[in-house]
Parts: structure tokens; sequence; C-alpha cells
């Protein structure tokens, strides 16, 4: 794993701005892997790919900074938790091991139907508006050449 990727490459591949990329490092979302002789910001292939997960989170998901702070939190420790289980444990530590992977799964899926539920119920809105508007249109006389994908 060579860290060569400087800061302003993963920004601009992004589409994103270094002061943000910088701002996710703050928060501790992002950590780059090294850093150079004169102190500059170099980035893995790993790195780039949690950084366009934190990206995915927040524009296509719709989470907060801080929900993706917990997301990747889970994401994490998961990791962890499978590394420690397949290196090989005790019995005991091993239910401990799956009965927290399974908490932070199933935590997971909630934050994640959460924000399903939102986007349904704002579906349905639509969905209202355009049913509204439809009957207007049929009042009038007017044909409504719109179609909707339901």
């Amino acid at each position: 794993m060579t860290a060569s990727m400087r800061i302003g490459e993963v920004a601009e591949r992004l589409g994103i701005t270094t002061r943000t990329l910088r701002y996710y490092e703050e928060l501790g979302l992002v950590t780059p892997s090294a850093h150079s002789a004169g102190g500059a910001r170099r980035y893995s292939d790993e790195d780039f790919a949690r950084v366009a997960h934190v990206r995915e989170l927040q524009a296509v998901m719709g989470f907060n900074l801080d929900e993706i702070r917990e997301l990747l939190y889970a994401d994490d420790r998961m990791v962890q938790l499978r590394s420690e289980y397949r290196a090989g444990t005790s019995a005991m530590r091993a239910n401990e091991i799956i009965n927290e992977a399974a908490r932070l799964n199933a935590r997971t899926q909630e934050q994640v139907l959460a924000k399903i539920a939102v986007l349904q119920a704002y579906h349905l809105e639509l969905v209202g508006e355009a049913e509204r508007r439809r009957v207007l249109a049929e009042e009038r006389g007017l044909v409504i050449s719109v179609s909707t994908a339901n």
C-alpha cells in the first residue's frame, strides 16, 4: 500500500476541496497513510476509497458527518472483530465477537432504514402532489404528459 496521492489530487478526483478533506481529517473520518518529508499529506488507494465512501454516505445517502463517523466506526470495528475472530480465540471471546458484530450490524441497519423512511415519506408527498395536479388538470380538461416512476 503506497501512499502516493497528494491532497490536491484526491480532492480533485472526488470533486471536493482540499479544505473539505482537511476537515474530514480534523473530524477523524479520514487519516492519510503517510506524510512526505516536508509534511505534505499522502493518501493511499485505500485512503482514497475511504474518502469516496464518506462522500457517498454524505451526498448520495444523506447522512450527516456525525452519522458518518458512527458508520465508519462500525465499519472499522467490524474489520477489527473479523481479524480477531479469524486469528483464533477462545469460544467465549468468539461469542462476544459475534454478539458485538451483530449489534453493530443491527445499528447500521437502523440508520439506513431511517434514511429510507425519510426518502419514502418524501416520495409519498410528491406522489400526492402529482395526484392533486392530475385531478386539477382533469377538471380543466387538460392532459398531463408527464410520466412518473412509482
